[in-house]
């Protein structure tokens, strides 16, 4: 049984489309990130999936239940982390904490024992008996974390998990989410506008836009869709030895393209696998090559590229989620 199953699923608020034709699957432990701009349908996949919203057209599943009909169900099996904390600040931390586990209905014996674990494990133990009423934004946010994480639940769906932490925080968040995934099985469903986020964690990438999937892939097999090429780095010992490299370069069918600044030659490559034969013809023919390096798109090119070509064609990149290769692009529904 997949965690997550989507067919067609739509939702429009008057005339707007928040999310439309959403087909996704999302296997137990895997973690998936949610990207796109503001409006994009981040916020309305959640509230769909947790119940909170109804779809106008198609079905959810999450782990077998229809959250359409089912919602209360869903959320006992759930945890949620929204943007903004929405903390009691009447209350301190422990009793919101407290709070939240007497709502899920939790074992009595085992919430204390649960809370001080959290406590620790967020760094907030010095702040269990102080009224959140006046926390930091940080502060807030681990205390919501904490309530999110609660019940232990199989699915967690995190929007905005690392907003106003500090870098250091931020990491141990993220580490966090891996964890769960990789060591608990837990099913992790992330949006978030800080693409250096979801790099460091081994997510699925969805992008949407104006509630539309762009795409759907993990970063390498997107990174190989979008950019066929490579673009490799040399350097050289002098100008003349990046004047022979460039004549060298500009020789083999490998490279499509090649420039010289100063010491520095740029190069765009077929594949990696023809590195070994440009760096061997290089230094055949007397080049001293100091350092060679391939410079890997990283999420953020991806995603602005993902942006821009649907921009100017319209189109979808559509990627196998399997990560068993690319399919062909198909288009956007209008």
């Amino acid at each position: 049984m997949k965690a997550i199953e989507t067919h067609h699923l739509s939702r429009k608020f008057g005339e707007q489309t928040a999310l439309s034709c959403l087909d996704i699957e999302v296997d137990a432990g895997e973690i998936i990130a949610l990207l796109g701009p503001n409006g994009a349908g981040k916020t309305t996949t959640i509230r769909l999936l947790n119940g909170i919203l109804a779809p106008d057209e198609g079905t959810a599943r999450v782990l077998g239940l229809d959250p359409s009909t089912q919602g209360s169900l869903v959320r006992a099996r759930t945890g949620v982390l929204t943007e903004h904390a929405g903390l009691d600040d009447r209350l301190t931390t422990r009793e919101n904490l407290q709070l939240t586990a007497g709502l899920r209905a939790m074992d009595a014996q085992i919430v204390p024992s649960r809370i001080e674990e959290l406590l620790e494990q967020f760094g907030i133990a010095d702040l269990a008996d102080l009224l959140t009423d006046g926390f930091s934004t940080g502060q807030r946010k681990r205390v919501a974390l904490a309530r999110a994480l609660l019940d232990d639940p199989e699915v967690l769906f995190l929007d905005e998990p690392t907003s106003g932490l500090d870098p250091a925080a931020t990491r141990e968040v993220t580490d966090l989410i891996a964890k769960l995934a990789a060591e608990r099985g837990r099913t992790i469903v992330l949006c978030t506008h800080v693409l250096a986020e979801a790099e460091r964690l081994p997510a699925r990438i969805v992008v949407l836009e104006h509630g539309a999937v762009l795409a759907d892939g993990y970063l390498d097999t997107l990174t190989s869709q979008l950019f066929v090429d490579l673009s490799v780095t040399i350097e050289v010992a002098s100008a003349t030895d990046a004047a022979i490299a460039l004549g060298t370069a500009q020789s083999l069918r490998s490279v499509r393209r090649a420039e010289i600044t100063g010491n520095t030659l740029r190069l765009r490559v077929a594949e990696r696998d023809a590195m070994p034969d440009v760096l061997a013809s290089l230094i055949r023919d007397g080049v001293d090559v100091y350092e060679s390096r391939i410079e890997v798109p990283g999420l953020e090119q991806v995603y602005f590229e993902i942006l821009r070509r649907s921009a100017l064609s319209g189109v979808q990149l559509e990627i196998d989620p399997e990560n068993t290769g690319p399919r062909p692009l198909v288009g956007i529904k209008p």
